[in-house]
């Protein structure tokens, strides 16, 4: 794995969000330096995939900050946070199931507002990744296998040519060895091209393995953080979420 920079990409300081009267972040610190891959694991309702979409601004964070790239984007609208290079491919991958696999990749481009001339690249990159597209690029979305889907999902963010690239349970649902051309495709992607990643996974075993660092989040705080291999070692963390645990 390339080795991360010193400098935060991403940083969290002191996050909260919440729906209605329940806090569901509650004060949240967490950093993703450039070139690095980060894991966030927890329980189902830990807060982890609200982690991820109050950093896109659904919900409003309700206190702390979120810094990318040394700019505080906590009051950021939605769309404008997509233009600054930051790709979610969120839970249940969500993509367009009545477009064709071509339509759906182009969305990713123009939610970033790149014009189409500038995306043959980048789409050449999506389909060199996952040449099971390429074989289905007339084929409408929904008709996809689940981790053909996730492929697409996965393709889409990086249409946008994203510094920072969150994904969010990528192998939920997948057959082992789909999961694995997804991890394998995750790891591609940071040593060839740099990437930054944060990932959210319920397989905690295959994310700590990729991952430079990871965080652990119980009830929407941060109880522990590490190398993935120092997590992977962790009694609390192989009972948990490695032998038997719901993880």
């Amino acid at each position: 794995m390339n080795a991360p920079a010193s400098q935060p990409l991403l940083a969290i300081r002191g996050l909260r969000a919440a729906y209605g009267n329940i806090e569901a972040l509650k004060g949240v610190d967490l950093d993703v330096a450039k070139g690095e891959i980060v894991a966030l694991i927890g329980a189902n309702g830990a807060g982890k995939s609200t982690l991820m979409m109050t950093v896109f601004g659904r919900p409003r964070a309700s206190g702390g900050e979120i810094i990318y790239d040394g700019v505080d984007i906590t009051d950021t609208p939605t769309h404008h946070i997509a233009q600054l290079r930051i790709a979610q491919s969120p839970e249940g991958r969500r993509i367009f199931p009545r477009m064709s696999v071509a339509e759906n990749l182009r969305m990713g481009a123009d939610a970033a507002g790149k014009p189409q001339g500038a995306q043959s690249d980048d789409l050449d990159r999506v389909l060199t990744l996952f040449p099971r597209l390429k074989e289905r690029m007339r084929q409408r979305g929904g008709t996809l296998s689940g981790g053909e889907q996730q492929m697409l999902a996965i393709g889409r963010a990086l249409m946008s040519r994203p510094r920072l690239l969150m994904l969010d349970e990528p192998s939920l649902g997948l057959a082992p060895l789909i999961a694995r051309q997804i991890f394998d495709a995750i790891r591609t992607l940071n040593e060839q091209d740099g990437l930054t990643v944060l990932i959210v996974e319920q397989n905690a075993n295959h994310a700590l393995k990729l991952a430079h660092r990871g965080y652990v989040m119980v009830n929407g705080l941060i109880t522990l953080s590490g190398t993935g291999a120092d997590l992977l070692e962790r009694p609390e963390i192989r009972a948990a979420y490695l032998e038997g645990g719901r993880h």
